[in-house]
């Protein structure tokens, strides 16, 4: 069953120019303010920074002229930038030249389409919407993504851009307006001082010899004050979560990023968040919110040193309640995870990060296919970290997981059941293996006393990929959820409602040529899909974007907003209802 979307849409958008100005001229530099070239405000002329992407980006990006702008070094510093600088063009970056890029990191690919990069956008009120949207989504869709300040010098992955945050404001009497806003994090506004990339990518740079070269160059820059590493290194473009006041944008290389949102429905970056002071550690981009005690719960990878995972809760008046180490033999990639009512549930795939392997001239994200994937399931109340049941489940990877709860078997076993989907070849998002994605949407089963498991597709021959249950039941027995059609990969078609219960799919199509990402559901009333599934769409034919909205219970369209700009792919958002925005922070 599908139902399709058109609609006639606004004229071609324009476009706002932006630069960083800083507020304070020196090297540890924390706060910026961000400039809008507004036609009708007159402002200081930008300095001469390297040319922003064009959007969208149709042929490769042109080679950077490096132009240093060290400011407020002193003689002995600058000889010594400059040098580096040097090295930089006459060494490293033809050394990058000199070995053809795979797909995954090719700037020509990533950052083409609707995957080039925008520039921010001002709040832009009295928007065209199409249909009513229902009272109860008065607040605002937060959506985050990846998007390059400047181009890249060598490769860049999906994963590397800086992150920028796309907001969709409603009121009443379909009242809506939308802004976009860089998150302002450290390495952002280091690099928009010195008008260059500086920060080496990890997924698109750190490949070889040539990433050891950046991964140098860098600490040296670092040796010499051009840049601060201790503040941190995060781009914050993959998740967002509103927990106890705050809108906290993250991705697991740093500490998430506080943002607030103004009553005008602007986005401004308040920093970075140590939870009062408590850690001092990254976490993961899927933080979860128990929606029946409020705590929320996270992962903290380290990739350097053991035990190189940590497990961390928090109440709902922010102060931390668990902090316990859960030892790894080697340093694994874990984007997400799960909760049950009683228990966490820790996906060790396949996916490991391997430095040496840069010294034989690899990537230090490789598939080992050797390791057994297994899933660990830790009490909440385990004090110490030390019970953690592992389970084993031969040759599955998950990037996400959508719910799991707690059964007992027949035989009175405890079993724990995990939804997720299930990607092969597991290393698809980072390296060109050749054969075709499969992402099946599946059913794990532990058996907590055999600490046996077994798998079942629930979905064949259809990519499910980024979506969402109804977080009312998040950790409780579920039987929908709402997934993006990933097809033709990497992009998303639709938007599928799955019946976990006897595998049934109901299709909401976007049309042809019309392209979104992550639904995001929004509940209504008590039942599990009553609520709305929202998210952006983009049509390419007509090089125009909106925001939807669709009824979960039947997938029928009800509301459209046409935006005033492009919105590029991304990755994950939520929603700050009317009143969690009274409560912020």
């Amino acid at each position: 069953m599908q139902h399709s979307l058109r609609s006639n849409l606004l004229p071609p958008e324009t476009s706002s120019r932006f630069h960083l100005r800083p507020q304070i001229k020196h090297a540890n530099i924390t706060k910026s303010q961000l400039l809008i070239n507004n036609p009708f405000k007159k402002t200081t002329k930008p300095p001469d920074f390297p040319p922003l992407l064009t959007s969208p980006a149709t042929s490769p990006p042109s080679p950077v002229k490096l132009k240093p702008t060290h400011h407020h070094l002193n003689p002995l510093q600058k000889l010594a930038a400059s040098m580096l600088d040097k090295i930089e063009s006459s060494l490293v970056v033809p050394m990058e030249q000199n070995h053809p890029l795979p797909k995954p990191t090719d700037p020509s690919i990533q950052l083409s389409g609707n995957f080039a990069p925008v520039h921010e956008c001002p709040v832009q009120n009295g928007l065209e919407v199409i249909g009513n949207i229902p009272p109860c989504l008065r607040g605002v869709y937060i959506r985050n993504g990846a998007n390059p300040m400047f181009p890249p010098l060598g490769g860049h992955h999906l994963f590397d851009g800086d992150g920028m945050i796309h907001a969709v404001s409603i009121g009443s009497d379909n009242r809506v307006s939308y802004s976009c806003r860089y998150t302002k994090t450290n390495r952002l506004v280091q690099e928009a001082e010195l008008g260059r990339s500086v920060f080496p990518k990890p997924i698109g740079e750190l490949h070889g010899h040539s990433g050891l070269a950046r991964l140098a160059l860098f600490a040296a820059r670092a040796e010499i004050g051009l840049v601060d590493a201790t503040r941190g290194m995060g781009v914050a473009n993959a998740g967002v979560v509103y927990f106890n006041g705050r809108l906290l944008a993250m991705s697991e290389d740093d500490l998430p990023y506080h943002v607030k949102i103004n009553g005008h429905g602007d986005l401004e970056t308040i920093g970075r968040f140590q939870f009062d002071e408590q850690i001092d550690c990254p976490v993961i981009a899927h933080p979860k919110v128990d929606p029946t005690t409020g705590d929320l719960h996270t992962l903290s990878y380290n990739v350097l040193k053991k035990p190189h995972l940590k497990y961390l809760k928090f109440d709902t008046c922010g102060k931390k309640t668990r902090d316990l180490d859960i030892t790894l033999e080697q340093p694994t990639m874990i984007h997400d995870f799960a909760i049950t009512e009683n228990f966490v549930v820790i996906p060790d795939q396949q996916m490991v990060f391997k430095l040496s392997e840069m010294i034989r001239g690899g990537s230090p994200v490789i598939y080992d296919k050797e390791k057994m994937s297994r899933f660990g399931v830790l009490s909440k109340q385990d004090p110490t970290g030390s019970s953690v049941n592992w389970v084993d489940v031969p040759d599955c990877f998950c990037f996400h997981l959508w719910n799991a709860w707690e059964e007992i078997a027949e035989d009175g076993d405890p079993v724990i059941v995990v939804i997720g989907s299930c990607m092969n070849p597991p290393d698809t998002i980072f390296s060109e293996s050749g054969e075709p994605t499969r992402i099946e949407l599946t059913e794990i089963r532990l058996n907590l006393r055999t600490k046996e498991s077994n798998r079942k597709v629930i979905v064949t021959g259809m990519n499910l990929e980024a979506g969402q249950v109804n977080r009312n039941f998040l950790g409780r027995k579920t039987r929908f959820v709402y997934l993006a059609v990933a097809d033709p990969w990497p992009r998303c078609s639709g938007i599928a409602k799955v019946d976990l219960e006897n595998g049934t799919v109901i299709q909401f199509k976007y049309g042809p040529g019309r392209f979104g990402g992550e639904p995001y559901f929004v509940p209504e009333g008590e039942g599990e899909d009553e609520g709305y599934v929202m998210g952006f769409v983009r049509d390419e034919e007509r090089d125009e974007s909106e925001f939807v909205v669709v009824d979960a219970s039947e997938m029928k369209q009800v509301a459209a907003v046409r935006l005033p700009e492009r919105v590029p792919y991304g990755f994950h958002g939520t929603f700050v209802s009317e009143n969690q925005l009274k409560e912020q922070v």
